[in-house]
């Protein structure tokens, strides 16, 4: 028993020496992106949420959003990594194209991303990069 038990707590941690979770902060305004990448082996996973909240005259008239996504990703290159996720009852895709620099990283959406967005929230940081929490 007392192998079994060692056995079931080596392979717990085995698994997380190999775990890598990194997360990304960008704020712009009313927005605030956050995305976190979790690598174990081979698999990466990505959340990416948005939160935009009005501020001053420049958003009067706009509603506050929030908005998240996330999924498997797939590792199209060594700095960029693409999440594709189909709008719940539809036949599109929100598609994510994120660039990987060093430190910081910078998403571009898909149009279809609108249809999980609406107006205000953008899940793309617009060329401008989010950068690395350490």
């Amino acid at each position: 028993m007392k192998r079994v038990s060692a056995a079931v707590v080596g392979l717990l941690f085995s698994a997380n020496v190999f775990a890598i979770a990194q997360h990304y902060v960008r704020q712009d305004g009313g927005h605030v992106q956050h995305m976190k990448i979790n690598k174990v082996g081979d698999e990466i996973g990505v959340e990416v949420d948005v939160d935009f909240e009005p501020v001053g005259s420049v958003d009067e008239g706009k509603r506050p959003c929030s908005h998240t996504v996330s999924g498997s990703a797939e590792k199209v290159a060594d700095n960029e990594l693409v999440l594709k996720k189909q709008v719940e009852g539809e036949a599109r895709y929100c598609e994510l194209k994120i660039h990987l620099k060093g430190d910081a990283a910078v998403i571009d959406q898909s149009k279809d991303c609108d249809y999980f967005l609406g107006t205000y929230c953008k899940f793309a940081s617009e060329g401008k990069p989010l950068l690395l929490v350490k």
